[in-house]
Order: C-alpha cells, then sequence, then structure tokens
C-alpha cells in the first residue's frame, strides 16, 4: 500500500487515539462524580489511566498481532519522552516545585518500577538464560507491584477525603457512560490504526520496529501527557505535572505492559539494546536528583533534560 496512505492512517489514527482519551477520561470523571467519588481520586486513577489509554489500547493491538518489539518499545519510549521531553518543557515554560512527600514516595516507586521491568527483562544478563523475555509470571509480578502502588493511592485519598470537595459531574450518568464508552470505542480503533500502519510503516521503509515504536508511537501515544504538561505548566499548576508524569509512568509499566503479558503471554522482544534500558532508568533517577537538591527543577534542569533526550533520540538513528 503506498506509504502516504499508511501516513495518513496513521495521523488518522492517532487523532482518534487522543480525542478517544479526551471523552474517555471526562465521561470517567463524570460517571465518578455521579457516584460522589471524591476528586483527588478521580485524579489519580482515572485521569492517569486515561492518559495512558493510548499506550495500553496499542500494546493490546501489538501484542495481539505479534509485534513484540512494539509493546516494550511503547513502553519505555513513552516513560523516556515523559520526563525527558514533556517534564523539560514544562519546566522550561514555568519551574516545577516539587512536594517533600512527592520526592520522599512518587518518584522513588517510579524508580524502583522501572528497576524492576530492566531486572526481569534482562534473563540472559542476570540469570544465564538463552534469550531476554518479558514472560506471564513477570507480567503477573508487575501487576501486584501495582496492587500495592494502588493500596497507597487509596489510603492517600481516605486521608485527604474530608478536605475535598466531591467535584460536580459535568454529565448526568447515562450520558457519562455513553461518553466513556465512545471514548474507549475511538481508543481501540485509534490503535488498531496506529499498530497496522505503523508496522507497514516500518516495514517499507525497512527500520525497525524498535525505531518506530521508540519514535513516532511513544510520542503519538504521549500527546495526552504533552497536551496536559503545557496547560498545567502555563497555568502554574506544578503539582499536577508531576503527578501526571509519576502517575503516567507507572501506570505504563505495571498496567500498560503488564496487563497484555499477563493476559495474552510472553512476549520476546528482539532488537532493543541496553542503551534504552539505562536510559529508562537513568531518566527517572535524574529526576529525583534534580528534585532532592532544591525542591524543585528549574529552567535550567528543564533545558538539560532537554538536551539529554535530543542526543539520545539522535543515537537511535546512528547506533
Amino acid at each position: 500500500m503506498d506509504i502516504f496512505l499508511q501516513i495518513l492512517i496513521l495521523i488518522v489514527g492517532f487523532i482518534l487515539l487522543i480525542k478517544g482519551a479526551d471523552f474517555f477520561v471526562d465521561g470517567a470523571s463524570s460517571t465518578a462524580s455521579n457516584f460522589r467519588v471524591p476528586k483527588i481520586l478521580i485524579g489519580l486513577t482515572i485521569v492517569a489511566f486515561g492518559t495512558s489509554a493510548p499506550e495500553l489500547a496499542v500494546s493490546f493491538s501489538s501484542l495481539a498481532e505479534g509485534s513484540t518489539d512494539m509493546v516494550l518499545g511503547n513502553v519505555i519510549g513513552s516513560n523516556i519522552i515523559n520526563i525527558l521531553l514533556i517534564l523539560g518543557l514544562g519546566a522550561v515554560i514555568h519551574p516545577i516545585r516539587i512536594r517533600k512527600q512527592t520526592i520522599r514516595k512518587e518518584i522513588p516507586i517510579a524508580i524502583l518500577v522501572s528497576i524492576l521491568l530492566v531486572v526481569l527483562f534482562l534473563d540472559t544478563q542476570l540469570m544465564s538464560g538463552s534469550i531476554n523475555q518479558i514472560t506471564r509470571s513477570d507480567g503477573i509480578a508487575i501487576l501486584l507491584f501495582f496492587a500495592v502502588f494502588l493500596y497507597y493511592l487509596i489510603s492517600m485519598a481516605v486521608r485527604e477525603r474530608g478536605k475535598t470537595e466531591v467535584e460536580k459531574p459535568k454529565w448526568k450518568l447515562v450520558p457519562s457512560l455513553l461518553i466513556t464508552i465512545g471514548g474507549l470505542v475511538g481508543i481501540i480503533f485509534g490503535s488498531n490504526l496506529v499498530v497496522d500502519s505503523a508496522t507497514n510503516i516500518a516495514h517499507t521503509i525497512g527500520i525497525t520496529e524498535r525505531l518506530i515504536s521508540l519514535t513516532v508511537i511513544a510520542l503519538g501515544t504521549s500527546l495526552p501527557e504533552l497536551v496536559t504538561t503545557i496547560v498545567s505548566a502555563k497555568k502554574g499548576e506544578t503539582d499536577l505535572v508531576i503527578g501526571n508524569i509519576l502517575g503516567s509512568n507507572i501506570f505504563n509499566i505495571c498496567i500498560v505492559l503488564g496487563v497484555p503479558v499477563a493476559t495474552l503471554g510472553t512476549i520476546t522482544p528482539e532488537s532493543f539494546k541496553i542503551l534504552d534500558l539505562v536510559m529508562l532508568v537513568s531518566s527517572a533517577l535524574l529526576l529525583y536528583i534534580f528534585s532532592v537538591t532544591e525542591h524543585k527543577i528549574s529552567r535550567r534542569e528543564g533545558a538539560l533534560l532537554l538536551t539529554v533526550f535530543v542526543l539520545y533520540y539522535a543515537s537511535l538513528f546512528i547506533i
């Protein structure tokens, strides 16, 4: 099929993904408000899941079609982009202040889950295995880690319950449910278009699924986080910026990777390099180092994150 048609299909797929995620988040938030769920719990769960919904849909579609490199590349690429590009850009727009609790708890959790993924993947280096795999049991282990994180979120929401008001629903219950379902349908159809067209483009121009998943797919599925961060940074809502990034990164590894692998089975990515895994952990460590010094990410540190992003992504086309 003509490559320009495939590119058009890719763009349409991304539009469906992003708009579908928007409708899904709005509808799910309104549904939760109809049931009088506290706003903080909505933000920590539904919104974080909603912005990761494109990645989850792409992972399921990729794994179902046997594109295992695209599953892992989608997660690794999105997490690296979230910190180096999106958070870096947000800090350049407005210095991002980070609460002590976030430095003590949420950032270390994001680092630990990144290290967990690396340890589970490096079978040949750490356990003398013949190939590197992420097995169904690995996926279940990741989900158990997420269960602990979810318990932490619920405990935090319970502590904050009496301090926050329940948000008034945007729509009544039935319209909220219909909009949620409509958004989910858009996400599913969009993900199928993105995976099919991206795979065809990769094969047509002779590049690996690793490269296209770490770049085009990861950037496209990270657009919800990018838009949210830019808007929040301009308004000075730095808690929302850092919460969105950390929540999305934890969801990406635990849910976007863990759920498809635990349900559909083992993946055996073939073309990933140690550099990709090093950058996954290093980006999270950079965030911790920058935040622990002055409890903020300055414009200069944001520019440094963007510089690291450019250098790493330039290396993808060289190495």
